[in-house]
């Protein structure tokens, strides 16, 4: 089995005459966390939705699980583990919190464990469980966003793609976000996480992959890219002890 999860090589993809993603190459490994920072603008939602199929690329290629699925449709991928949870969540508000969860699961067969790990979700999310009868609308943003998780998972993923799943959370909505990634990821979940929160992608993530303009701008080790000059003067405000915590945290988090 190759060591790689995901293996997207040169992918390039525009819309009209604007390049959005230029020449983008990474690899993802099995167990990994990978994460793609950048300001808004950098290619960063492209990137996923081209590895979904949603966007078509003009050139490069995706492997996934080791078979090439550039020319797959969507529902293909999805059904090979390959899960995105979008910007925005889009989860239907006009339809339960039950019923939002079992869309995530309506390619599958077996009825009976898609049972039981729907209560897993609502044992780990008591909020959902008090409500799942209710429409999601009466969720707060980052509720909402808890239960686009779970429907994730119950598609049962091999690699879980994250497009800003901070955006519009409160503080202790995103603590409580990053440390849910970082739990499935011990579980061997593998993670594509795309953040505009850089400091906080850094600290979970063991790759990072900075993204301007649709160009990979810097790539390599997580810890590293956090410690350099660079980044810390464009995204993370020129602090010195910020790229030390982040480092600090990852040491305690462990490293693969």
């Amino acid at each position: 089995m190759s060591r790689w999860i995901l293996d997207v090589e040169n992918l390039s993809a525009r819309y009209g005459r604007v390049e959005a993603l230029v020449g983008f190459s990474l690899r993802v490994a099995h167990g990994e966390i990978a994460t793609v920072v950048g300001a808004n603008g950098a290619g960063k939602s492209t990137l996923l939705h081209s590895i979904l199929g949603a966007v078509s690329p003009t050139s490069g290629k995706v492997v996934f699980a080791g078979a090439e699925v550039t020319r797959w449709p969507i529902h293909q991928r999805i059904e090979a583990g390959l899960v995105l949870v979008p910007e925005g969540r889009r989860i239907l508000v006009s339809m339960t919190i039950e019923e939002n969860l079992l869309l995530g699961a309506h390619m599958r067969q077996d009825t009976a464990t898609v049972r039981r790990e729907i209560d897993d979700i609502y044992d780990r999310f008591p909020n959902l469980a008090q409500r799942r009868t209710q429409n999601a609308a009466c969720l707060s943003g980052g509720e909402q966003q808890m239960l686009a998780l779970g429907r994730a998972m119950l598609a049962k993923p091999r690699l879980l793609m994250m497009d800003e799943p901070s955006l519009g959370l409160s503080p202790l909505f995103v603590t409580r976000l990053f440390e849910l990634i970082r739990d499935y990821n011990s579980k061997g979940l593998s993670v594509l996480l795309v953040e505009q929160n850089t400091a906080n992608a850094l600290k979970i993530a063991h790759q990072a992959t900075v993204l301007e303009l649709g160009r990979v701008a810097m790539q390599g080790d997580a810890a590293a890219i956090a410690g350099s000059s660079r980044l810390q003067e464009a995204y993370l405000g020129g602090s010195a002890v910020e790229a030390a915590e982040v480092g600090h945290v990852r040491k305690s988090i462990g490293r693969r």
